[in-house]
Protein backbone atom coordinates (compact mmCIF):
# COMPACT_ATOMS: atom_id res chain seq x y z
CA UNK A 1 0.00 0.00 0.00
CA UNK A 2 1.46 3.36 -1.00
CA UNK A 3 1.41 6.50 1.16
CA UNK A 4 -1.69 7.98 -0.54
CA UNK A 5 -3.65 4.78 0.01
CA UNK A 6 -2.49 4.50 3.62
CA UNK A 7 -3.53 8.07 4.46
CA UNK A 8 -6.89 7.57 2.71
CA UNK A 9 -7.41 4.40 4.75
CA UNK A 10 -6.56 6.29 7.93
CA UNK A 11 -9.05 9.01 7.00
CA UNK A 12 -11.80 6.50 6.15
CA UNK A 13 -11.29 4.66 9.43
CA UNK A 14 -12.42 7.74 11.40
CA UNK A 15 -15.71 7.62 9.50
CA UNK A 16 -16.31 3.97 8.77
CA UNK A 17 -14.25 1.98 11.28
CA UNK A 18 -11.11 -0.07 11.39
CA UNK A 19 -8.92 2.32 13.38
CA UNK A 20 -7.08 1.26 16.50
CA UNK A 21 -9.31 3.42 18.75
CA UNK A 22 -12.27 1.23 17.69
CA UNK A 23 -14.49 4.34 17.58
CA UNK A 24 -15.84 5.75 14.33
CA UNK A 25 -18.50 8.13 13.07
CA UNK A 26 -20.68 5.51 11.38
CA UNK A 27 -21.16 3.46 14.56
CA UNK A 28 -21.32 6.50 16.83
CA UNK A 29 -23.97 8.25 14.75
CA UNK A 30 -26.03 5.13 14.02
CA UNK A 31 -29.50 5.54 15.42
CA UNK A 32 -29.01 9.16 16.48
CA UNK A 33 -32.35 10.83 15.88
CA UNK A 34 -33.06 14.37 14.77
CA UNK A 35 -34.13 15.17 18.34
CA UNK A 36 -30.88 13.85 19.79
CA UNK A 37 -28.78 15.50 17.11
CA UNK A 38 -30.26 18.90 17.85
CA UNK A 39 -30.53 18.59 21.63
CA UNK A 40 -28.50 21.17 23.52
CA UNK A 41 -26.66 19.61 26.46
CA UNK A 42 -25.36 22.10 28.99
CA UNK A 43 -23.48 24.71 26.94
CA UNK A 44 -21.98 22.23 24.47
CA UNK A 45 -22.36 22.13 20.72
CA UNK A 46 -25.08 19.83 19.47
CA UNK A 47 -24.23 16.61 17.66
CA UNK A 48 -25.63 18.14 14.46
CA UNK A 49 -23.38 21.20 14.87
CA UNK A 50 -20.35 18.95 15.36
CA UNK A 51 -21.19 16.88 12.28
CA UNK A 52 -21.57 20.06 10.24
CA UNK A 53 -18.32 21.46 11.66
CA UNK A 54 -16.36 18.30 10.93
CA UNK A 55 -17.63 18.28 7.37
CA UNK A 56 -17.04 22.00 6.89
CA UNK A 57 -13.28 21.54 6.57
CA UNK A 58 -13.54 18.27 4.65
CA UNK A 59 -15.86 19.85 2.08
CA UNK A 60 -13.64 22.93 1.66
CA UNK A 61 -10.43 20.96 1.21
CA UNK A 62 -12.25 18.59 -1.14
CA UNK A 63 -12.90 21.57 -3.41
CA UNK A 64 -9.18 22.41 -3.38
CA UNK A 65 -8.38 18.82 -4.36
CA UNK A 66 -10.71 19.34 -7.32
CA UNK A 67 -8.94 22.50 -8.47
CA UNK A 68 -11.13 25.16 -6.84
CA UNK A 69 -9.86 27.93 -4.57
CA UNK A 70 -9.88 27.52 -0.81
CA UNK A 71 -12.98 29.18 0.62
CA UNK A 72 -12.96 28.37 4.33
CA UNK A 73 -13.28 30.71 7.25
CA UNK A 74 -13.11 29.53 10.85
CA UNK A 75 -15.85 31.97 11.86
CA UNK A 76 -18.25 30.13 9.47
CA UNK A 77 -17.32 26.61 10.51
CA UNK A 78 -20.27 26.26 12.90
CA UNK A 79 -22.88 27.99 10.68
CA UNK A 80 -25.17 24.99 10.66
CA UNK A 81 -28.30 25.55 8.58
CA UNK A 82 -31.46 24.90 10.60
CA UNK A 83 -32.11 21.22 11.25
CA UNK A 84 -35.87 21.11 11.76
CA UNK A 85 -36.76 17.56 10.84
CA UNK A 86 -35.47 14.02 10.59
CA UNK A 87 -35.15 14.62 6.84
CA UNK A 88 -32.86 17.62 7.44
CA UNK A 89 -30.72 15.52 9.80
CA UNK A 90 -30.51 12.63 7.34
CA UNK A 91 -29.57 15.04 4.54
CA UNK A 92 -26.73 16.41 6.69
CA UNK A 93 -25.53 12.88 7.41
CA UNK A 94 -25.75 11.88 3.74
CA UNK A 95 -23.58 14.86 2.80
CA UNK A 96 -21.18 13.96 5.61
CA UNK A 97 -20.74 10.37 4.37
CA UNK A 98 -20.59 11.38 0.72
CA UNK A 99 -17.97 14.08 1.26
CA UNK A 100 -15.91 11.74 3.45
CA UNK A 101 -15.73 9.06 0.76
CA UNK A 102 -15.02 11.63 -1.97
CA UNK A 103 -12.26 13.14 0.19
CA UNK A 104 -10.65 9.72 0.71
CA UNK A 105 -10.82 9.01 -3.02
CA UNK A 106 -9.08 12.32 -3.76
CA UNK A 107 -6.34 11.49 -1.25
CA UNK A 108 -5.78 8.18 -3.03
CA UNK A 109 -5.16 10.07 -6.28
CA UNK A 110 -2.44 12.28 -4.81
CA UNK A 111 1.09 11.55 -5.96
CA UNK A 112 3.37 11.01 -2.99
CA UNK A 113 5.35 14.18 -3.75
CA UNK A 114 2.20 16.28 -3.31
CA UNK A 115 2.19 15.67 0.45
CA UNK A 116 5.30 17.83 0.78
CA UNK A 117 3.91 20.67 -1.35
CA UNK A 118 2.48 23.86 0.13
CA UNK A 119 -1.27 23.66 0.63
CA UNK A 120 -2.70 26.81 -1.01
CA UNK A 121 -0.54 29.25 0.99
CA UNK A 122 2.65 28.80 2.98
CA UNK A 123 0.92 29.75 6.24
CA UNK A 124 -1.21 26.58 5.96
CA UNK A 125 1.78 24.26 5.67
CA UNK A 126 1.85 21.31 3.33
CA UNK A 127 -0.77 18.84 2.12
CA UNK A 128 0.35 16.19 4.60
CA UNK A 129 -0.13 18.54 7.57
CA UNK A 130 -3.58 19.61 6.41
CA UNK A 131 -4.89 16.12 5.70
CA UNK A 132 -3.62 14.76 9.00
CA UNK A 133 -4.91 17.86 10.75
CA UNK A 134 -8.40 17.04 9.47
CA UNK A 135 -8.05 13.44 10.65
CA UNK A 136 -6.97 14.59 14.12
CA UNK A 137 -9.65 17.30 14.21
CA UNK A 138 -12.38 14.82 13.36
CA UNK A 139 -11.18 12.29 15.95
CA UNK A 140 -11.37 15.08 18.54
CA UNK A 141 -14.93 16.01 17.64
CA UNK A 142 -15.94 12.35 17.37
CA UNK A 143 -14.93 12.05 21.02
CA UNK A 144 -17.24 14.94 21.84
CA UNK A 145 -20.11 13.22 20.03
CA UNK A 146 -19.52 10.03 22.01
CA UNK A 147 -19.51 11.98 25.29
CA UNK A 148 -22.66 13.92 24.35
CA UNK A 149 -24.48 10.65 23.70
CA UNK A 150 -23.41 9.31 27.09
CA UNK A 151 -24.53 12.49 28.84
CA UNK A 152 -27.90 12.45 27.05
CA UNK A 153 -28.47 8.90 28.21
CA UNK A 154 -28.05 10.08 31.82
CA UNK A 155 -30.00 13.36 31.84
Amino acid sequence: MNLSQQIATNFRSVYFGGNWTDVNCKDSLAGVTFEQATRQVYNCNTIAALVFHMNYYVSRVLKVFRGQPLDAHDNNAFDLPPIQSEEDWQNLLNQFWSDAEAFAMEIEKLPEARFEEIFVMEKYGNYYRNIHGIIEHNHYHLGQIVLLKKIMAQV
